[in-house]
């Protein structure tokens, strides 16, 4: 969404593990027609609880990824910081989606450690300097 050129093969999808709002995220992966699972070897449920662990992988003929929350060791990062700094962009169908700000993914990015993330960070970093 900031613009990297290079592309995943999935989608992470961060949310802030409300519980009165599991329910309602289980129906839309289920309406998406996804699966969830506790892992990415686990067998695929639909029970919302899921959507409540530090991480759970969806799947579906069109799209797969993470869900995450906050309590994922995040390198120190207040995730629930981040998600209320989100930039906020409307689909029109009313759907509204919370995009991190640049500076909030590539310190997400840089906390996380991993090479590829490090690489994407860099990136960013050079897309955020460029007039």
């Amino acid at each position: 969404m900031h613009g990297s050129t290079e592309l995943t093969g999935d989608l992470d999808l961060l949310w802030d593990a409300d519980p009165s709002s599991a329910a309602a995220l289980g129906a839309a992966f289920a309406a998406a027609g996804c699966r969830l699972r506790a892992d990415d070897t686990s067998e695929a449920s639909t029970d919302p609880e899921l959507l409540l662990r530090p991480k759970a992988t969806f799947d579906s003929t069109r799209a797969c990824g993470d869900c995450c929350t906050p309590s994922l060791p995040w390198g120190g990062v207040d995730l629930r910081a981040v998600l209320a700094r989100s930039e906020t962009a409307t689909a029109p169908d009313g759907l509204e989606i919370r995009i991190p700000t640049l500076p909030d993914l590539i310190h997400m990015q840089r906390a996380l450690g991993r090479p590829k993330d490090l690489r994407r960070a860099a990136e960013l970093e050079r897309l955020r300097e460029t007039p």
